[in-house]
This record gives structure tokens, C-alpha cells and sequence, in this order.
């Protein structure tokens, strides 16, 4: 398992689209992807789980990746919270 924080910058926090699109990124990579803020954890394949956290601007997030591919996953996974959220 590999894990990492990241503080959200999006102004909205982890609303719909950016919700959407962390959804199919995680399907994609190969691994489970797992947040987990304020007492909270939901898996990253599932939206209303995802967004069910109520994630905000300035708020910092865990992130875990397990499985098969999970070395190639979590780069894609990190990346993917650098470039969107």
C-alpha cells in the first residue's frame, strides 16, 4: 500500500465534475483507490461515496493505493490530484 496527503486547491473542493473524473481515474489505474478526510473514508471508484465526504477547499485528504499495478497507480493518482484538485 502506498499513500500520500494532499491539501485540496480547487475553490469548490471535490464537487461533481472534478467527483466524476476522480471516479473514472481511479477505475482506470488498475488498484483501489481509497480517500479518507476528517474521520472519513470512501472509495474512490464509487461517486456518492466520493462526495459523501464533503471535501472543501483547504481541506487535506489521504489517499491510499493498493493492488496489482499499484506503483504505476499512484503516480497516475498523485498526478491526477496535482493537476485537478
Amino acid at each position: 500500500m502506498k499513500k500520500f496527503t494532499y491539501t485540496i486547491t480547487d475553490p469548490v473542493g471535490i464537487h461533481a465534475r472534478p467527483a466524476g473524473m476522480l471516479v473514472n481515474a481511479a477505475k482506470s489505474c488498475g488498484a483501489k483507490v481509497t480517500v479518507s478526510c476528517n474521520g472519513k473514508t470512501a472509495d474512490a471508484s464509487k461517486l456518492m461515496a466520493l462526495m459523501g465526504l464533503g471535501i472543501k477547499n483547504g481541506m487535506e485528504v489521504e489517499v491510499m493505493v493498493e493492488g496489482e499495478n499499484e506503483d504505476k497507480a499512484f503516480i497516475e493518482i498523485k498526478d491526477f490530484f496535482q493537476n485537478n484538485l
